[in-house]
């Protein structure tokens, strides 16, 4: 995973990266081998689009695609970053109705981004850190800021195309969380 200095908080720079850049490191991480189908190139494109602004560094780059193609729930709620955001008030709520929003398997957009968050927030009546660090948890891996958003909107994109270790989808990762949360 990217440390925490390859990874810029806000996009105040201009996009160094390329579909390219993507592809090379897609290759070099052997999530790609073979030549890229033009569903392979648009990924690059658009991941290159959403966390190039992100990524301060290419050792940052590689972070954000990290958390898009490994996810292991179970290895995730040992650290103690899980421990600290799921000990935050209502965090287990909104793990849990997050997981029930998500069921229903619908693709994960950025229109369907939004439309969770305003259920998650009208329901539980939260806001800020309380709401996303959770969903960021449970969906990418790990708490942290907007880099993250863009991560998770990548992760259904990329399931639904072939690599040599298959993406799990975002209704994947979050029935993968809550059977191993305690």
């Amino acid at each position: 995973m990217a440390s925490d200095e390859h990874i810029a908080e806000h996009p105040a720079r201009e996009n160094p990266y390329t579909a390219n850049d993507v592809l090379a490191i897609l290759r070099e991480k052997g999530w790609l081998v073979a030549d890229p189908s033009p569903g392979h190139v648009g990924f690059c494109e658009y991941a290159a689009a959403l966390l190039g602004h992100f990524a301060v560094d290419r050792t940052g780059l590689v972070g954000l695609l990290t958390l898009v193609f490994t996810y292991d729930a179970a290895q995730i709620l040992q650290t103690t970053e899980a421990h600290t955001v799921l000990a935050r008030y209502a965090a287990r709520d909104v793990v849990r109705q997050l997981g029930l929003v998500l069921l229903d398997g619908a693709p994960f957009t950025s229109d369907r981004f939004k439309e969770v968050v305003s259920q998650l927030k009208e329901k539980l009546e939260l806001r800020g850190r309380d709401l996303f660090h959770p969903i960021r948890l449970t969906l990418a891996g790990r708490a942290g800021e907007g880099e993250l958003d863009r991560v998770i909107l990548l992760v259904d994109e990329a399931a639904a195309l072939p690599f040599v270790v298959p993406v799990k989808s975002i209704r994947t990762r979050v029935v993968e969380f809550c059977s191993v949360l305690e």
